[in-house]
């Protein structure tokens, strides 16, 4: 069976009639009315979304068969989950962060770093966690220059390692014009984005 991946959160009733506000992780929100019946981690209930609306940073959402407040306020926090396999395929350059998390991370010369974690973005582009066997995670630009090779196949991500940490300085160093030449970001698809 295909890997699960989390694509929305069930929040709190919406209304009297049956709504839930729901939190998707996809990069076109509206995406998970596409993806047939959403299912709970341990595949034991099964759900699938009738309708749904933008509402300020969140969905307002019909879940087929719930048609009461009382209904929709037992739902509140399930997570759902689509097989892998039920996912469009990523262009070149584009990756489910549930597909780049786990894999190996070795240095450009072979040494073994860790495993990826996660992929955050907190505003000013992609960061790829890295938990090494021992000590503090590595929080590191997800940039081509950082990270030249994303092999899945291989189960493994090669980095670059930069030449500065964050926090630290070159002497003599401008952060102002070394945060300028950085090479954009490639862009990691969430996990369930269309």
């Amino acid at each position: 069976m295909s890997k699960l991946i989390c694509v929305a959160r069930i929040g709190a009733a919406h209304g009297v009639r049956g709504e839930v506000r729901l939190w998707t992780f996809t990069e076109d929100p509206l995406a998970v009315l596409h993806y047939g019946p959403l299912t709970t981690k341990d595949g034991s209930r099964s759900f699938e979304v009738a309708k749904a609306r933008e509402a300020k940073d969140h969905l307002v959402a019909t879940i087929k068969g719930v048609t009461d407040r009382n209904a929709a306020e037992r739902l509140n926090g399930l997570e759902l989950y689509v097989p892998r396999d039920r996912l469009p395929e990523t262009a070149d350059d584009e990756y489910y962060h549930a597909d780049l998390i786990g894999l190996a991370a070795e240095t450009t010369a072979g040494a073994p770093l860790g495993r990826v974690l996660a992929i955050h973005n907190f505003g000013a582009g992609d960061i790829i966690e890295i938990a090494p066997p021992s000590g503090s995670t590595l929080m590191l630009p997800f940039t081509n220059a950082v990270v030249p090779t994303v092999d899945l196949a291989g189960g493994r991500v090669i980095i670059e390692l930069p030449a500065e940490i964050e926090g630290e300085q070159r002497d003599g160093g401008d952060e102002e014009s070394d945060a300028a030449s950085l090479p954009p970001a490639r862009r990691p698809r969430e996990s369930g984005d269309p």
